[in-house]
């Protein structure tokens, strides 16, 4: 294995019992660092993002399907690659990379997650971080950029179309909008959000941003061909479709016949995207509190939790 110097502990936060951000997650000084096996790349972390799947997997949602406590939170990294397994060909010692380091979210998900100063991932599940993107913007984009794409794929959506977004101004929805109008070339891209986030709708691309809480999404008499559902309005998403169409949801437990699918993750669609982002197509969107210092992961999770966040919530730099 090629290398640089790595010390056999490092600075994390993690939890040994599920429960609340605020009562479980707690700094860790001496956590050991993570195995690197053949097939993957051992990261120097620069910056991380949390997502709801983070708070979830930490309130025990999925504890039958999880690894073993304790857990480090974190599924987004952007670093530098520090040690490579035997069988890397992708990337090398000192090459800057960003990722989702889970194939599947909810399928025995890492037990060493990006809140830290080192973790490992497969190289399959990198990407090489494009040099126009900060690590705190490369660190905010893979779970949900890789979400919306893969989203959007599962409706067939293509150039012509028109999609209206359920939650536009969050994690996801932010990607969806610039996707459905800047890659796929959506003919009508609507979107719903609060008040205060309907130019930032605007910004991204939406033509028709909606005020939920003046108007009705399902009252429009317009119909979309793709209805992407990021709140868990399953039900009512059906009422602006036209016939013909199909709804997605990223949010359980669906409603048939939407399609509802949960990630597995691709470097690949990140390597795809890239280009956009260099070209300024295709922006990251971090929340106006963003970057939360490493000492304040605690009170990142609680913005987060508020379900108020605009785009990402993203944790810098780390140590």
């Amino acid at each position: 294995m090629a290398a640089t110097s790595v010390p056999s502990h490092m600075k994390a936060w993690n939890y040994s019992e599920y429960g609340k951000s605020r009562e479980v997650l707690k700094f860790n000084n001496s956590v050991a660092l993570p195995p690197v096996k053949e097939d993957q790349v051992l990261i120097k972390v620069a910056a991380a993002s949390i997502n709801p799947i983070d708070y979830k997997r930490m309130e025990g949602h999925f504890k039958n399907s999880d690894s073993p406590l304790p857990t480090v939170p974190g599924f987004d990294v952007a670093g530098v690659v520090v040690k490579v397994g035997s069988e890397v060909k992708k990337f090398k010692v000192g090459d800057e990379v960003y990722g989702d380091i889970n194939l599947k979210a909810l399928e025995y998900p890492k037990v060493i997650g990006s809140l830290a100063e080192y973790t490992a991932a497969e190289e399959r599940l990198l990407a090489h971080k494009p040099a126009s993107l900060s690590f705190v913007e490369a660190a905010s984009l893979p779970l949900t950029l890789e979400t919306a794409y893969e989203g959007l794929e599962r409706t067939q959506f293509s150039a012509g179309k028109s999609i209206l977004v359920l939650g536009g101004a969050g994690g996801v929805g932010t990607h969806v909008i610039q996707l459905a109008k800047h890659v796929y070339g959506a003919s009508k891209v609507a979107a719903t959000a609060s008040t205060g986030k309907l130019e930032l709708l605007g910004n991204l691309g939406a033509d028709l941003p909606i005020d939920y809480t003046k108007e009705n999404f399902e009252d429009l008499s317009e119909k979309f061909d793709v209805v992407y559902d990021t709140v868990g309005q399953t039900e009512l998403a059906f009422k602006a479709l036209k016939e013909g169409g199909k709804v997605v949801t990223i949010v359980p437990p669906g409603f048939p016949p939407a399609i509802l699918f949960i990630l597995n993750t691709d470097g690949a669609i990140l390597e795809k995207l890239n280009p956009y982002f260099e070209s300024g197509k295709l922006k990251p969107i971090l929340d106006p509190k963003s970057p939360f210092p490493f000492s304040q992961a605690v009170e990142a999770f609680a913005h987060l939790e508020t379900n108020r966040a605009t785009g990402k919530v993203v944790i810098y730099p780390i140590p």
